[in-house]
């Protein structure tokens, strides 16, 4: 495919050969494309450090480009003021704060920003868009309790809400389950997978390799700020690829339950 030609993209939202560094270092992203299936549940995984949270920052505008481009429906995404990029996309960064004392209705709510305006305040359907997302996350019953009452996957699952509340077609999600533990971990991919399920185009960060070939219909595969490759799961995970991104010998088997690949790290004895 040549890079350039809006027309070959089929994507809502693809990334045209970015270059991007952090206060005039060295680059943490290299001639970096990327067109994300719409519709689809896009995981993208590599070691510490090599740009994965960078690519999703990129997505979402929140990072000045050295090079390339971001096209959203067509145009490129600088060329979009701030709240209509914020109704189009919906982005839960890593370690998200909160203020001290704050319900998670009201942190919800907070999701509703980008469609207020000096004219228009809150509204019936904010308060419903709201209830919605509460709903979506399976945590309305939660609306009333502050955040740190709650355990971490409910917290998180209030944070996805928030997101939810911006009613976007797309959503980003940056390692949304650190810190969590395994049954954790696997009830918000359960809700990300929903969320994709019914229509959403969701892009999420992840470092377990297993659990991202679970729910991946697309995968992406990046070291230093560099994509090694990309498509479905069962198609491009390799022994040689996962030796080749983490430096880790492995090898691979067929996941029993899902039938996706299955790392099985090496013992050096």
């Amino acid at each position: 495919m040549t890079v350039g030609s809006d027309s070959e993209y089929a994507s809502r939202l693809y990334a045209e050969r970015l270059r991007v560094s952090y206060g005039g270092g060295l680059d943490v992203l290299h001639d970096v494309s990327l067109s994300v299936p719409d519709g689809g549940f896009t995981v993208i995984i590599g070691p510490n450090a090599c740009g994965k949270s960078t690519l999703l920052k990129c997505f979402a505008r929140m990072l000045p480009l050295k090079e390339g481009r971001i096209v959203l429906d067509g145009k490129d995404v600088r060329s979009f003021r701030p709240k209509e990029v914020a109704r189009l996309i919906g982005l839960l960064p890593q370690n998200p704060h909160a203020p001290d004392g704050i319900t998670a209705f009201d942190l919800v709510a907070r999701g509703r920003y980008p469609h207020q305006s000096l004219v228009r305040q809150w509204s019936v359907a904010d308060e419903e868009a709201v209830w919605a997302a509460l709903c979506d996350a399976q945590v309305e019953g939660l609306a009333e309790r502050t955040l740190d009452a709650l355990s971490g996957g409910q917290r998180q699952r209030v944070w996805i809400a928030m997101a939810l509340a911006q009613q976007t077609p797309i959503l980003l999600l940056d390692e949304p389950t650190t810190y969590l533990d395994i049954a954790h971990q696997v009830e918000v991919l359960d809700l990300a997978w929903a969320l994709y399920r019914q229509g959403r185009t969701v892009v999420a960060v992840l470092h377990d390799l297993n659990l991202a070939f679970r729910y991946a219909t697309n995968l992406v595969v990046m070291s230093e700020g560099r994509i090694l490759v990309e498509g479905e799961p069962a198609q491009v995970v390799t022994s040689e690829l996962i030796e080749q991104a983490f430096g880790l010998a492995n090898t691979i088997i067929t996941d029993p339950i899902s039938a996706t690949p299955l790392v099985i790290p090496l013992m050096s004895r």
